[in-house]
């Protein structure tokens, strides 16, 4: 049986194996046996005979994995409160298209990917996420920018101007559950968006990982990963972040999945 065959191939001492299956008769219960004997050092958690959708939350609850049955991710509830993921990684961005009080559409920050509209960075951190399994947490303040190409270039330079701070409306409220932090951001004028300013001002990441991704013109990162560093010291800031230009998002998935593998993920 192919079950056997894989369990006979791996040792899975000290892992936790955890079944489940479909039937319209026998239950897992009946089979579990054989994951105790094909597995001895592994630990075999309660089984599920599933056949239907609406079961497998609870039983996950059961488990203790806090399976979250509303779907939704940091950025819809404006925190990392519920951790739904289990992950570690925290894939932090911010897109003027989320901040701009349109839609994704009607924003100069967006790109088309795959048929849906959506702003650059949230379309890079969803690929990111992809790859990592990392929770997304999407920066908000209570700066409404402009959807328009020309104002908000000009703002994001006016803000820069008076080394501005922007209020922000979404909070990471678990950011101990996480050891690696993917940030995103545009390149507005050589530099973060201000918003990342007030970002860094409200945590502190020593001790975690900082892996840096953004999007650009030509500037590429500019100075930015320096700014992190000096921002955050006592983090590990990885300076082979990922950048690209912003006409390139739609198509970066395997541009990120080969970033992805090259630092080990």
């Amino acid at each position: 049986m192919v079950i056997d065959t894989f369990l006979e191939s791996y040792d899975f001492s000290g892992k936790t194996l955890v079944p489940f299956c479909t039937s319209a008769s026998d239950s897992i219960d009946n089979s579990l046996h054989i994951f105790s004997e094909l597995a001895p050092g592994a630990t075999v958690a309660e089984g599920l005979t599933a056949n239907d959708e609406e079961e497998i939350v609870p039983w996950l609850n059961s488990l203790g994995y806090g399976a979250d049955s509303s779907g939704n991710t940091a950025e819809e509830t404006g925190s990392t409160e519920n951790g739904t993921s289990g992950s570690n990684i925290l894939i932090a961005y911010f897109t003027a298209a989320e901040n701009s009080g349109v839609d994704a559409v009607a924003s100069a920050s967006y790109s088309e990917v795959n048929g849906e509209a959506k702003g650059r960075m949230q379309a890079l951190a969803e690929m990111i996420q992809e790859r990592t399994g990392g929770d997304l947490f999407s920066i908000r303040t209570d700066v409404v920018y402009p959807a328009d190409g020309g104002e908000l270039i000009d703002y994001a330079a006016d803000e820069q101007a008076e080394d501005a701070r922007p209020g922000l409306t979404s909070h990471i409220e678990n950011l101990d559950s996480y050891d690696t932090i993917f940030i995103g951001y545009p390149n507005w004028w050589g530099d973060m968006p201000q918003a990342l300013y007030s970002f860094f001002d409200e945590y502190d990441f020593s001790g975690k990982t900082i892996i840096p991704f953004n999007s650009h013109n030509g500037s590429r990162f500019s100075n930015t990963i320096q700014t992190i560093q000096e921002l955050e010291p006592d983090a590990n800031v990885i300076e082979d972040g990922f950048t690209i230009n912003e006409r390139d998002v739609p198509d970066a998935a395997g541009d990120i999945d080969a970033w992805l593998g090259e630092l080990g993920y």
